[in-house]
C-alpha cells in the first residue's frame, strides 16, 4: 500500500514538473534569445544555451528605438486609468447588485454574465461607429473608455460575489450607529473586502496591458499605440525579423506583469477564495 503511494505522488509530481516545464519554457526561451545575437537567433538547431551571451539587443533597444518607450509608457497610461476606473464602477456596481434586491436585479446580473459570451470582435464595428460619432476616435481617452466598458461586466460580477461574502449583520450594525449607506460601504463593508479589490484592480491591469485588439482598431496614430500593437506593427517585419530585438522588448515589456505577480499573489489568492465563500 505505502509503495503505490509512493509511486503514485511520484507520477504526480512529475506530471506537475512537466506542465511547469512546458508552461515556463516560453520564458526561458525569450529570455535566451534576448542575449543572443540575430544570427544565433537564426542558427539551426537551435541552442538551448547561450554560448557567447552578448546585450548588443538591450542596448540597441535602449538606444536606438525611442518609439518602443512611447508605446511603454502609453501602455501604463491606457492600462493605470482603465484598471481604476473599472475597479470604481465595479465597487459601486457590485455593491448594488449584491445588497438592493429591486425588480430587475436577475435581469441586470443575466445580462453582465451574456456579455461575455460574445467575441471581443463582434463589437469593433459598434465601437468604432460611436466613438467616431463623438470624436474620441483614435484618442487614448476613447481607447480607455472602450476597454472600460470591456471590463465592467465581468469586474461587476466579481465585486459582487466578493460583496455577498460579507454578512449583513455586519452592515446592519453599522447602521444601527448611525453610519450612512456610503459610510458603511467605505468604512466596514470595502476594508472586509480588500482582497477581493486588490484582485479586481489588478486583474483589470493585466487583462488591459496586452490587448491588441482595441487598440488596433480604435488607434491610427503611431505615437498613441500601445505597447503590443506598437510592437508588432513596427518591429515585425514581412519578411525577416530582427529576433534578439523582438525577445528583448518581449523581456522589458513582461517585467511589469513578473513583479506584480511577486508582489501581489497573496493578495490575488485571497481574493478568488474570499469571492468563492458566501455567508
Amino acid at each position: 500500500m505505502k509503495r503505490t503511494r509512493l509511486i503514485s505522488l511520484i507520477l504526480r509530481y512529475l506530471v506537475l514538473a512537466l506542465i511547469l516545464l512546458f508552461l515556463l519554457f516560453p520564458l526561458y526561451w525569450s529570455i535566451l534569445t534576448s542575449f543572443k545575437t540575430n544570427m544565433q537567433a537564426y542558427q539551426f538547431p537551435p541552442t538551448l544555451l547561450v554560448q557567447n551571451p552578448t546585450v548588443q539587443a538591450y542596448v540597441k533597444l535602449f538606444t536606438e528605438n525611442a518609439e518602443f518607450f512611447v508605446y511603454y509608457r502609453n501602455n501604463f497610461l491606457v492600462s493605470g486609468l482603465t484598471a481604476g476606473f473599472t475597479t470604481a464602477v465595479a465597487i459601486l456596481a457590485g455593491y448594488a447588485l449584491s445588497r438592493f434586491h429591486f425588480r430587475w436585479n436577475a435581469m441586470v446580473a443575466g445580462v453582465l454574465y451574456a456579455s461575455q459570451m460574445f467575441p471581443i470582435v463582434s463589437r469593433m464595428i459598434s465601437l468604432y461607429g460611436l466613438l467616431g460619432r463623438v470624436n474620441l476616435l483614435n484618442t487614448l481617452t476613447g481607447l480607455t473608455l472602450a476597454l472600460i466598458a470591456t471590463m465592467v461586466p465581468f469586474t461587476t460580477m466579481l465585486m459582487s460575489s466578493f460583496f455577498d461574502s460579507v454578512p449583513m449583520d455586519i452592515e446592519e450594525a453599522a447602521r444601527i450607529d448611525g453610519a450612512s449607506r456610503m459610510q458603511v460601504m467605505t468604512r466596514v463593508v470595502i476594508p472586509l473586502v480588500k482582497p477581493g479589490l486588490v484582485s479586481v484592480l489588478i486583474y483589470s491591469f493585466l487583462m488591459t496591458w496586452d490587448d491588441y485588439l482595441h487598440c488596433a482598431t480604435l488607434i491610427q496614430s503611431d505615437q498613441l499605440r500601445t505597447l503590443s500593437t506598437g510592437v508588432a506593427l513596427r518591429y515585425l517585419g514581412e519578411l525577416s525579423y530582427d529576433w534578439s530585438l523582438v525577445n528583448t522588448i518581449s523581456v522589458v515589456a513582461m517585467l511589469p506583469m513578473i513583479l506584480i505577480f511577486f508582489f501581489f499573489q497573496k493578495y490575488m489568492v485571497k481574493g478568488l477564495v474570499a469571492g468563492a465563500v458566501k455567508g
